[in-house]
């Protein structure tokens, strides 16, 4: 699990273009944001997204909430989170649903999470792209994260990294 901010500062990239002419993209920095919140099962190429506009712990319970639910954890079936110790990851109000198991990572030590090579494909709709607001940000990337769940060989591909374990429970 992991949150990545998008907002209306652009994202700049790498585009074709023909020789001898600078490609132009226009830019007007603003610092407006918000949150995609991303599971992800390295072996079996899943991925649940949710645009979300902040990130605190109210967020993360109700999201935590979600993703239980939609994924089945509960009293019959248990589902290992691998997460940061970002500050609402650890705090007291932290609301943990029943058949979810928390595995904190090191400190910083993003190279080791898999969820953080989902943040690639998230932004290929949005670089060079110049929103005028919020709500014209999440109707170009809600599209894009619901067909980004269905791809689960190019997810599986980039998430189940070397190094990153096959099994780690078995409850």
């Amino acid at each position: 699990m992991d949150e990545h901010r998008l907002g209306l500062k652009p994202i700049t990239g790498r585009v074709w273009a023909p020789i001898g002419q600078r490609p132009l993209v226009t830019v007007e920095h603003r610092y407006e944001w918000l949150y995609v919140y991303a599971f992800a099962c390295p072996e079996q190429g899943l991925a649940h997204f949710w645009i979300v506009p902040e990130v605190n712990t109210v967020a993360m319970n109700l999201v935590l909430a979600a993703f239980a639910k939609d994924s089945g954890a509960g009293k019959d079936k248990a589902v290992l989170l691998v997460w940061d110790q970002a500050g609402y990851h650890i705090a007291h109000d932290l609301a943990v649903p029943e058949g979810v198991i928390l595995v904190f990572l090191p400190s910083r030590s993003p190279e080791l999470q898999p969820a953080e090579h989902l943040w690639k494909h998230t932004d290929v709709p949005l670089k060079n792209q110049h929103f005028l607001s919020l709500e014209h940000l999440q109707n170009t990337l809600a599209p894009h994260l619901a067909w980004l769940e269905t791809q689960t060989e190019l997810l599986r591909k980039d998430l189940l990294f070397h190094g990153w374990p096959r099994t780690i429970l078995h409850l």
